[in-house]
């Protein structure tokens, strides 16, 4: 009775445990008034160290931060840059939060505007982190705007937007920001009439010459016989070189963000990496509305790598990006040399991932066939350690297999995440809307897709291109919109896109299994829908389609296409009049897909 009586008391006493406020104002931190808050605001995170729960509480207002006083780190972040691009990982956060626990930071309806080059914060071996109620932006977004008033083949002229910081220096103009400057140019184009991004380039206004004929008014004299654009187009400018990040969650669990806005990325936007739990609730990558910005992150929106647990990302906008809104993925390591019966070394392989340690003990590994990625066993990882930044020393619990070989690699399967996207849109993108390839359960519905670049959604899967990870085996794609997809990548823009990398494929081997796509809005205006190879359990069900008048239609192609398939399912769907539904099968036969559509070989 005692010890009941006891327990009730706990239980009491813990639901009555109320997190402890930490008002920023109060470590020196004053809003709108445009002094460098970043020392202060570092101040008030560091001291809920060692409570139970607290919340950092921000009143509503203005908060600039500087790299001057920012924690500077060294951080390794898959998919940003290589070692030729950028040498020394070193880099500012705005916002650290390193070893923390049970912390809600709460901006209030605050922006929090970033000086320079900066990771607006990062969450490193932190748990139940919260950050809500805030907008980030930059003084100098690192993306460059401006919008085509007159065009001909000789010259064309252009209105800058105040945020894009130029300097016209001998006849060529020169784009900066605060202790930076843009040296290697890539260039998307909004086209207004059609609300679509396309590539396009710079390379004619480097050899042009410019000048300077009213406030913000640039008049670039050379060759734009070959430049496509029309008055009211904005033409967005960027450097190549990922050397930041938005912000980024490294080895961290339990994080939700709530009610953020991003309204401008360096780099590669949220990336989290070997992070478990992540709920996204209300997250709007897009320009700060009213600012006449049309982009908001010079790469991805968010980057999920090597994640684990679950990843929910519902009710989130994504709008004017360079690449993927979201990507999700692991990494494949490449095995250069067998060491002892139970060591290998492996390799990073694409330039841009590598220096950070892709394995802990416990973890479990898979063995892949590179060239077919083909699973052929998988072990326990005793220990691993980093021997260069490119290279891994792993050490096994068990002799390896007679048939692992040099050349093979390996993935982490113990770090795959489920994934959950709903209620959310993706626009405004030159490139694709949704990359996945994890093994556990993947639900894709309620969403908006429109006129994404390429595809809506790409599942793959890789061994020698960017060697991200790894096999799907229970994906559902329903109750979605996809709306005038994939003009970036014709002919073979179809709008879901499942294709992995098997250079090699091993007989009766599938890399993908189980792919639901079912009760979807597909509004087309050319003809592909539908890709799938090596894919075992495929059904596309009860879906609609129905006819753009967007753009012209290209050459009369294949709305299915499939190769090296089995146990294929087209049925209940229905097409607009006069649809073509043509099914084109490649290393199949007939017996491997159910349609009433007949396949044509």
């Amino acid at each position: 009775m005692i010890k009941q009586f006891a327990v009730c008391q706990l239980l009491v006493l813990s639901f009555g445990v109320k997190a402890q406020s930490i008002d920023v104002t109060t470590f020196g931190a004053k809003p709108d008034s445009f002094a460098d808050a970043t020392e202060s605001v570092q101040k008030a995170i560091d001291s809920g160290k060692n409570k139970a729960e607290s919340v950092i509480e921000f009143p509503k207002g203005r908060y600039d931060f500087w790299p001057d006083k920012a924690v500077a780190t060294t951080y390794y972040i898959s998919n940003s840059s290589s070692a030729e691009e950028m040498p020394v990982k070193r880099q500012s956060v705005g916002l650290m939060f390193k070893g923390l626990k049970n912390i809600t930071l709460d901006g209030n309806g605050s922006t929090f505007v970033f000086h320079g080059k900066m990771i607006a914060w990062a969450l490193d071996s932190s748990e139940n982190i919260t950050i809500k109620n805030l907008k980030v932006n930059y003084e100098r977004p690192g993306m460059s705007e401006m919008t085509i008033k007159e065009i001909t083949s000789e010259s064309v002229t252009a209105s800058i937007h105040p945020d894009s910081k130029f300097k016209i220096i001998e006849g060529r103009l020169e784009w900066y920001g605060e202790r930076w400057v843009t040296k290697n140019h890539h260039a998307v184009l909004l086209r207004v009439n059609k609300d679509m991004l396309v590539y396009s380039s710079w390379s004619p206004f480097l050899k042009s010459k410019a000048e300077l004929i009213a406030p913000l008014t640039v008049r670039f004299n050379g060759d734009f016989s070959k430049f496509q654009a029309e008055p009211g187009d904005v033409l967005t400018i960027r450097d190549t070189y990922r050397d930041y990040v938005g912000s980024f969650q490294n080895r961290s669990k339990n994080i939700r963000l709530l009610n953020v806005h991003m309204n401008s990325m360096h780099g590669l936007g949220i990336v989290s990496q070997f992070c478990e739990n992540l709920n996204y609730d209300s997250v709007f990558v897009e320009p700060e509305k009213g600012s006449g910005r049309v982009i908001a992150s010079s790469a991805d929106g968010m980057h999920f790598s090597g994640c684990r647990g679950q990843i929910t990302i519902n009710n989130c906008r994504f709008n004017g990006m360079h690449d993927d809104p979201v990507n999700v993925h692991g990494t494949h390591l490449k095995i250069i040399e067998i060491v002892s019966p139970t060591s290998l070394k492996l390799r990073f392989m694409h330039p841009q991932s590598y220096g950070f340690l892709p394995f802990v003990p416990g973890d479990t590994v898979a063995y892949v066939h590179s060239a077919s990625l083909q699973i052929f066993g998988q072990e326990i990882v005793r220990s691993a350690k980093m021997i260069s930044e490119h290279d891994v020393l792993v050490e096994l619990q068990k002799p390896l297999a007679d048939n692992v070989s040099v050349g093979d690699v390996l993935e982490n399967i113990t770090w795959t995440p489920a994934l959950t996207i709903k209620n959310s849109r993706f626009e405004r993108t030159n490139t694709r809307g949704t990359l996945v390839t994890t093994r556990r359960k993947v639900l894709i519905e309620n969403n908006v897709y429109y006129r994404t670049g390429m595809h809506a959604i790409l599942i793959e899967n890789d061994a020698s291109g960017w060697y991200e990870s790894g096999e799907v085996t229970d994906v559902t794609i329903r109750n979605n919109q996809f709306i005038e997809c994939g003009f970036n990548s014709a002919p073979g823009n179809y709008i879901i896109n499942i294709n992995p990398q098997d250079h090699e494929p091993a007989r009766g081997y599938y890399v993908h299994k189980n792919i639901t796509i079912e009760n979807n809005l597909f509004k087309i205006y050319d003809f592909p829908i539908l890709f799938a190879r090596s894919t075992n359990g495929l059904r596309f069900l009860d879906n609609t389609i129905e006819k753009s008048e967007f753009l012209p239609a290209d050459k009369l192609r294949a709305a299915f296409s499939f190769a090296a398939c089995t146990n294929v399912k087209i049925s209940g769907n229905k097409f607009y009049s006069g649809a073509k539904t043509d099914i084109k099968l490649d290393k199949m036969e007939k017996k491997d897909i159910f349609s009433k559509i007949t396949p044509v070989n």
